[in-house]
């Protein structure tokens, strides 16, 4: 039967929306929890401790373990000392599930330098660091004889696995962070280690900062709230289990509805032996072209 109970599990950007409700599921369900936020706003300034102090606080309340951590995701050092942390506290460290972000959304010839990179900071290397100091740490442990089952929990969006315009530096992140969960997958798996991503989709201050989402992701007066954050939480926590069966997989997930998202791969083809010409490829690519785009159901 998957089990949490007693998996030491580090959860980026813990303190509020689905990274919050990821902290109290797995605490629920019995496993020891790092709480990490950096506590800024949505577009990354500024920092706060009170977050994830709440947090975890709020689990202990609730009988669970857990402690604080603001260390900065796409810090080297500070996602070193994030994994070193849970380690001296807790013992060991089973879990990293990569969940913070943030966004600064803008058209493309109106992007700046620096929204650019501090989005693709924070959500790019904001997954990488964390995952590159476990992985070391698994692979010491696992060459040391003390094997088990280790698992990565990435956060891709629709937004990077299907395009949204105004947001091509979070799209571009989400897209590499999808097929670093897979690279991962392949490279660690002599250590047991499984890694899948998410994609989900939820009411946080993130997408509700989204023009239009708003009164789409309105609550509703009475029965299941297809966008409550709290929904996504029992797949991040079953693709963390010890006998998750998946590795290298992306599911986007909302309300109760889960799919698995298929990754690249190749559609129409010509060919010819020899090299083309320009010509040729106009004249024979021209279906191609004519044939009406894919638009992915999310429902």
């Amino acid at each position: 039967m998957a089990s949490l109970d007693g998996r030491v599990v580090i959860v980026t950007g813990a303190g509020r929306g689905i990274g919050r409700e990821h902290a109290l599921f797995f605490a629920q369900e019995g496993a020891h929890v790092i709480v990490n936020d950096h506590g800024g706003a949505n577009d990354g300034s500024g920092g706060n401790t009170t977050p994830a102090e709440e947090v975890a606080a709020e689990v202990r309340a609730r009988g669970g373990q857990a402690i604080a951590n603001t260390d900065d995701v796409s810090s080297w050092s500070g996602a070193e000392q994030m994994v070193a942390t849970a380690i001296e506290v807790f013992g060991d460290l089973d879990v990293v599930v990569n969940n913070a972000g943030i966004l600064r959304d803008r058209t493309l010839a109106n992007m700046t330098e620096e929204e650019w990179d501090s989005v693709i900071a924070v959500h790019l290397k904001g997954h990488f660091a964390p995952t590159r100091h476990a992985a070391a740490y698994w692979r010491d442990e696992h060459k040391a004889g003390r094997c088990k089952r280790r698992n990565l929990v990435h956060t891709s969006s629709t937004s990077g696995l299907f395009s949204n315009p105004g947001q091509a530096n979070y799209g571009a992140a989400k897209s590499g962070i999808a097929t670093m969960s897979q690279i991962a997958a392949k490279e660690l798996q002599r250590y047991d280690v499984v890694s899948n991503c998410i994609a989900p989709g939820a009411r946080t201050r993130l997408t509700l900062a989204t023009p239009g989402l708003e009164d789409i992701m309105a609550a509703p007066d009475a029965g299941f709230d297809n966008w409550d954050p709290a929904n996504v939480s029992p797949l991040v926590a079953y693709l963390s289990t010890e006998d998750c069966p998946f590795t290298g997989e992306t599911f986007y997930v909302k309300g109760g509805v889960v799919k698995r998202v298929k990754s690249w791969e190749m559609a129409d083809r010509i060919e010819k032996s020899g090299a083309w010409t320009v010509e040729e490829l106009a004249d024979t690519m021209a279906p191609m072209a004519q044939k009406p785009p894919v638009v992915a159901d999310m429902d």
